[in-house]
């Protein structure tokens, strides 16, 4: 007795064609007992998938009848599906559902095509279910993509508003989308790109942002960050200390200064911290050997000579005045102390009182202002300042134009 002739592909293929129904119904059957998160999908989603899996096993028939190994099956086994679905279940459950598909599949082979055909059905199974592996891989690596991009340009939308003194609720709102926590008080970061621009070998945007965004994480604060231009722009939320915060990100920065603008209470105020940063880093070449990073405050001399108006009140309000109320006799000793070259004794001679007064008055004017008048920098600070406060007095200076 002769052995049965062999069925041709195409045979094989109409066969499994009517068994698809079953294999489908038996697939979902299998992913309700044994998948506890099926179960808690939505009618919809459940439908969604019953058509993933007859799709994927309808594109398998295809691909037996005539396999090519170029065949795209992204668009075959997953185009029914909305995009909104990788959202709705992961690409771990999605790997599950593949993986129970095919042994579905495999275990009703005999049932389907008989059990002389089988054999070579299950090989083109295995083959197939590599090929449905990268499919599945490229679906979630491109939603990945697609959102990664969407939160980069939201991001910087963000950052943007802030500088632009655009913040309100809605970009509170986008903020936390992105994963941004509201707590504590906010500071603006600023300083030049690696490389100096995006683009230069070794640094892209994306990396750059990754980067900074890791070692904030690691202190415990969040970040929004941003490239624009040669300029990298980074708002921190949740800063109790402007100094450590600038200093645990420096080295993400470029060449050149990085400066900290001031701590304000949340990111609708963000636009105060970043206005006096974008003011510091214009000014800071004004001053060579400034610490990296420098906060903007210490820059208030720079910034006042280079036009920032804010700054040139700040120096009236914050120096100047103090002085004026704590008494003329401490205005006028830190004035003779700085035009007698920082001497004690030059400046007692000068105001015929007694050395001892003198370094009391200039401890003095140390306790109300913050700036030791001994300190080289600090006494070019009390000149920029008293030569603004003579200029423009307190009385004055609160209301006078920018």
């Amino acid at each position: 007795m002769s052995a049965p002739r062999r069925r041709s592909r195409d045979q094989i293929a109409r066969r499994l064609q009517k068994s698809v129904g079953d294999l489908t119904t038996a697939a979902l059957t299998r992913m309700e007992r044994e998948m506890p998160w099926f179960q808690q999908l939505s009618a919809e989603n459940r439908s969604w998938i019953g058509l993933i899996v007859q799709a994927g096993i309808n594109a398998f028939i295809t691909w037996y009848r005539e396999p090519q190994e170029d065949a795209p099956l992204t668009a075959e086994v997953f185009g029914a599906a909305p995009r909104a679905l990788t959202g709705v279940v992961s690409l771990h459950q999605t790997v599950e559902m593949v993986r129970l598909s095919i042994e579905v599949v495999e275990d009703n082979l005999v049932e389907a095509v008989g059990e002389e055909d089988a054999p070579s059905v299950r090989e083109a199974v295995i083959r197939y279910a590599r090929e449905v592996a990268f499919a599945t891989a490229e679906v979630y690596a491109r939603a990945a993509e697609m959102r990664g991009a969407w939160d980069a340009r939201l991001e910087a939308l963000v950052v943007d508003s802030v500088l632009r003194a655009e913040a309100d609720e809605t970009v509170r709102s986008r903020a936390s989308a992105l994963g941004w926590q509201s707590r504590g008080d906010v500071a603006v970061v600023l300083g030049r790109v690696p490389g100096g621009s995006p683009g230069s070998r070794g640094h892209d945007r994306g990396s750059i942002i990754d980067e900074v965004r890791r070692s904030a994480r690691h202190i415990g604060l969040d970040a929004l960050c941003a490239v624009q231009g040669d300029r990298l722009v980074v708002v921190l939320g949740g800063v109790d200390n402007p100094d450590k915060a600038g200093a645990s990100l420096v080295r993400h920065f470029g060449d050149g200064p990085v400066v900290v603008g001031p701590l304000v209470a949340d990111l609708v105020q963000g636009h105060i911290s970043a206005r006096a940063a974008v003011a510091g880093l214009r000014a800071a070449p004004g001053w060579p050997d400034a610490p990296r990073p420098v906060t903007a405050d210490d820059l208030l001399p720079e910034r006042a000579l280079a036009g920032d108006g804010h700054a040139r009140r700040q120096l009236v309000i914050s120096v100047y005045q103090p002085l004026l109320e704590a008494g003329d006799p401490i205005l006028d000793t830190v004035s003779t102390f700085l035009d007698q070259g920082g001497s004690i004794e030059a400046t007692a001679r000068a105001m015929y009182v007694h050395a001892n007064t003198v370094r009391y008055r200039l401890r003095r004017a140390a306790d109300v202002t913050g700036l030791t008048p001994s300190d080289a920098r600090d006494a070019y600070t009390y000149r920029v300042a008293l030569t603004l406060g003579r200029l423009n007095p307190p009385e004055t200076a609160a209301s006078a134009p920018l």
